[in-house]
């Protein structure tokens, strides 16, 4: 009987939210891992819910100047008009996971860009824009929200951020939330191997911390080299990419990222910088 061929796969669990700026920094980070091991990594991303803490509400309204000039994503740097919850946000994508899951992730990215261009996540137009820039459609997306299978998986989203690993828990400096209720901040990842094992790396990461993990869960698993010029990059990915984003998947700076996209895409402004697409 002819053996069965290993499955190289690691499972990443993603505990994010869409108002989180430190999340949106850390887009490049999650794309480039996308690039190099492709379908070798499965991902299932959970929603934090961070405004459940008035903290955090009242923190994430204020924007996030010094992290637009720190990580270069395309954030405005104006603080929002009010405080807002993303509740509804979170809730649309988990929607979206159960009742469209291939366009899920597009939806999570749409309003990501939405929402950091100062847009309201709590706000329906808001959820609705970003619906349409995903291919879904908004009425039905509305619908399902209201779901009670989609109200009770985020419910158990927002438990399960609550309830850190205790590899995690020894990073406590990594984590938020009260003393009395730590939880994962946002991005945090949970990574399991094929055989089982484990790795945890809560919080704001450089991407040499996972790419270390992944190596040490599955040895064998495929990495793709890495890109020479930005057009493999913009075709890689169907959608467009921030400068930061193209330049740590090239690996290099930004400025020189910057220079070689100018000679062969078209910049889309938004807050202190660009989106780019194939020219």
């Amino acid at each position: 009987m002819a053996r069965r061929a290993r499955v190289l796969l690691i499972e990443i669990t993603h505990y994010t939210d869409p108002a989180c700026p430190f999340a949106f920094s850390a887009e490049p980070v999650r794309l480039r891992l996308r690039f190099h091991y492709g379908d070798g990594l499965r991902w299932t991303t959970r929603m934090i819910v961070l405004t459940l803490e008035d903290s955090e509400r009242r923190g994430l309204a204020e924007g996030a100047p010094n992290l637009q000039r720190i990580h270069g994503m395309p954030i405005d740097p104006r603080p929002y008009p009010r405080q807002f919850s993303s509740e509804p946000a979170c809730r649309a994508f988990v929607a979206a996971r159960l009742r469209a899951p291939d366009h899920a992730d597009a939806l999570l990215r749409a309003i990501r860009v939405r929402h950091m261009q100062l847009q309201i996540l709590d706000e329906s137009e808001t959820i609705a824009a970003a619906a349409g820039d995903a291919g879904i459609d908004p009425e039905a997306l509305a619908g399902w929200m209201e779901a009670d299978d989609v109200r009770a998986a985020l419910a158990a989203d927002i438990a399960a951020a609550r309830q850190p690993s205790p590899a995690a828990r020894a990073l406590d400096h990594k984590l938020s939330g009260p003393a009395d209720g730590r939880r994962y901040s946002a991005p945090s990842y949970e990574l399991t191997g094929p055989d089982g094992r484990t790795f945890s790396i809560p919080g704001f990461t450089p991407v040499e911390a996972y790419e270390a993990a992944i190596a040490n869960l599955e040895p064998g698993l495929e990495r793709r080299p890495r890109p020479t010029a930005v057009s493999d990059v913009l075709a890689w990915a169907g959608e467009p990419l921030a400068t930061s984003e193209i330049a740590l998947i090239l690996a290099v700076d930004r400025d020189i990222a910057q220079r070689r996209l100018e000679q062969a895409a078209r910049p889309i402004p938004a807050g202190a910088d660009f989106y780019w697409v194939a020219d």
